[in-house]
């Protein structure tokens, strides 16, 4: 103890179960004081008399357990009977942790926000009971829209719409005079209908939620069978409730009331007590300052707690559409339409299907990186193909994305990717960005280095060209359309790799300009400019293609020599699928597929189990690193992101997974067989 005086005595009376009762002393702010709690099973008359009875010998005494007592089916009165037990006594004040509940709410959840920036961005919440959650809702409401309630009044917004109705608040008041005069049992049974509905709903959609604000008592009351990757936001959190919690599978528990004496677990309404002591003995006037004061130098804070080791889950969503009336043999009923109906009608739907709304494809689940974060994710489908797309105004498209934004947004994604052709429509995804509820990517950034880690793969497995000791292939590579958006990254990660460079562009000035600028980064790369491709060529063991002139001739893919890798990651390709066919001694690379680390549940996307498209790969690593923003927009696509992306897929787990040309994904034997031809080809000349 700190002192030789008698401690000073804090009782909490509480209505809740009388099975976590104790007598315990504890040092407090440089004073000894006595903790006694007494549970009283629901009885409230109970409950008055001990204030009574302790009001002579303690200093302060703590009122809290009715709504507790009410979800454990030990009280089924008023709540508002807890007003005559506060009243009991006039001796010494009694708290009831109202006010210090509040900023501990509030404290607790920007204490998470701030150690994990977006933890509650678009979170699915659930508050069960209440009266206690009023601060914790408003505080998460500014993170999130998704809130639902368990209790019925809450759920309707009754008391929100009474608030704002002065005449309407005056009448329901009136009309539930004759309620309130009835016994508080008789109360309950009117009530229960509508609870019991209420609650019914909310253990229904409680799977999908992120986010569980209630007490232990209301939490254990739903019966709840798992908790597998959800955040619990409660008080007053004990080893065995911590037990509980981690049984359920729990991510996270946020504990909003400090607990800063070993083996005693206290409640805010205790706390409070304890301060009112210390503040103004027995009046116990306690201001803001008051409480923030001690908070600070009795250096409390929340807990946060993870049961089952440190999870983070995190949520995406991300665009897909068709990419030609094939995908609508795929997904019925328009599969049986398509089986039975000549080109003509399937001309129809397709038309059809670019005016429908978004829908959900697919729910992708088991995605966990080596740090511990999870995602989970849905695919939402717009029903344009490339050709309707394309025949559509911008504004056609953005508004198909911004429906498909507002679902994501209901779903609870904190991040949405665009796929394929919805990525390059209009401005590639700015308007879809200043204009949607949450923020979007394009996914280029992580294509663009996708598509030169593919090309490196592709080197490697076709072994012709030499590498050294750090990687590096010993010969020459070019890019075309260097200049580009995509182009000029292509050229600052291929100028790392290889010992010689050629850069081809006609825009002359900032050719030149990109020369000096990677010749600055990088001194040891050996750079040449070019206005076009052609006296290069026959030298190459690498190029890439990354224009923006569809349907021009890019490059002679004749001129090439065998065993050349060359990397297509224009959209639309610079090099057609008869192009390709020419040269069966020549890999031509489009894109380079993604391994989501996990056990990855999601429908078949055309790739090969737990694959996804590189642009998919960057929305999935923006989840599981917690970074909620909008990152890769527009067409000029910045090269520190294509680094920074390709770093953090490396640090969640991200690996390549596939190569893939026109024709699919290269397999072992059709790389065994490029070479063998390029080999052929090479010594016959």
């Amino acid at each position: 103890m700190t002192d030789t005086t008698d401690p000073t005595v804090i009782i909490n009376v509480s209505l809740a179960t009388s099975d976590r009762d104790f007598d315990a002393e504890v040092p407090f702010a440089e004073r000894d004081f006595r903790l006694v709690r007494l549970g009283t099973d629901g009885d409230v008359g109970a409950a008055e008399q001990l204030v009574r009875d302790w009001s002579d010998s303690a200093t302060a005494i703590a009122v809290t357990g009715i709504r507790e007592a009410r979800a454990a089916g030990l009280y089924d009165g008023d709540i508002a009977a807890v007003e005559k037990v506060r009243q009991a006594t006039e001796a010494v004040p009694v708290a009831d942790g109202h006010a210090l509940r509040d900023v501990l709410q509030e404290w607790a959840i920007r204490e998470v926000n701030a150690e994990m920036p977006g933890y509650f961005s678009n979170a699915r919440v659930l508050v069960l009971g209440s009266g206690n959650h009023e601060r914790a809702v408003r505080i998460l409401s500014e993170y999130t829209d998704n809130i639902e309630f368990a209790d019925p009044l809450l759920r309707l917004d009754i008391p929100g719409k009474l608030r704002s109705n002065a005449l309407l608040g005056i009448a329901a008041d009136v009309s539930m005079w004759p309620l309130r005069k009835l016994p508080g049992f008789i109360q309950s049974q009117i009530k229960a209908p509508g609870s019991q509905v209420s609650s019914m709903l909310a253990r229904r959609g409680a799977g999908d939620k992120d986010v569980i604000v209630g007490t232990f008592e209301e939490i254990e009351s739903f019966g709840f069978t798992s908790l597998a990757g959800k955040c619990v936001i409660t008080s007053a959190v004990s080893d065995e409730r911590l037990a509980y919690y981690q049984a359920l599978d729990v991510d996270m528990v946020l504990d909003y009331t400090p607990q800063p004496f070993p083996g005693v677990t206290i409640n805010a309404a205790t706390l409070e007590a304890m301060m009112k002591a210390l503040a103004d003995g027995a009046s116990g006037r306690l201001t803001d300052d008051d409480l923030l004061d001690m908070i600070v130098s009795s250096d409390m804070e929340p807990r946060i707690l993870y049961p089952n080791g440190f999870r983070r889950k995190s949520r995406f969503a991300f665009v897909i559409h068709p990419l030609s009336q094939e995908y609508f043999r795929t997904v019925e009923p328009l599969g049986t339409i398509a089986k039975y109906s000549p080109s003509p009608v399937m001309d129809v739907v397709e038309k059809a299907m670019a005016y429908s709304p978004p829908f959900m494809y697919s729910h992708v689940t088991g995605i966990k990186s080596p740090t511990g974060a999870e995602a989970e994710g849905w695919l939402l489908t717009v029903g344009g193909t490339p050709k309707e797309l394309m025949s559509h105004s911008p504004e056609f498209t953005y508004g198909r994305l911004l429906a498909a934004a507002d679902m994501a947004k209901r779903l609870g994604a904190q991040v949405m990717g665009l796929g394929a052709f919805t990525k390059v429509v209009g401005d590639a995804g700015v308007t879809v960005a200043k204009r949607a509820p949450l923020p979007i990517t394009t996914g280029n950034s992580y294509s663009a280095s996708g598509a030169l880690w593919a090309a490196h793969d592709a080197l490697n497995r076709l072994g012709i060209a030499e590498t050294d000791e750090e990687g590096r292939f010993r010969g020459k590579a070019m890019v075309v359309g260097a200049t580009g958006a995509i182009g000029s990254v292509c050229a600052r990660l291929l100028a790392l790799a290889c010992d010689e460079l050629v850069l081809v562009s006609p825009e002359s000035a900032k050719l030149l300009a990109l020369k000096h600028d990677i010749e600055r980064e990088d001194p040891r790369a050996k750079i040449v400019v070019a206005a076009k491709p052609d006296d290069y060529l026959p030298e190459m063991d690498v190029i890439v293609t990354a224009t923006s002139g569809a349907g021009k001739r890019v490059l002679d893919i004749m001129a090439v020599k065998p065993g050349c890798v060359i990397t297509d990651v224009a959209r639309p390709l610079d090099l057609s699928a008869e192009d390709v066919a020419k040269r069966p001694d020549v890999l031509v690379v489009e894109s380079g597929e993604i391994e989501l680390p996990g056990d990855v549940h999601m429908k078949n996307i055309g790739l090969p189990h737990g694959v996804a498209y590189a642009c998919l790969a960057e929305t999935v690593v923006l989840a599981l690193e917690g970074r909620y923003e909008t990152f890769t927009i527009g067409r000029n696509i910045e090269w520190e992101k294509v680094k920074q992306i390709y770093q953090l897929g490396l640090k969640h787990g991200m690996r390549l997974a596939t190569i893939s040309g026109v024709n699919g994904v290269y397999t072992d034997e059709r790389i065994a067989e490029i070479r063998e031809r390029a080999l052929a080809a090479l010594a016959e000349a």
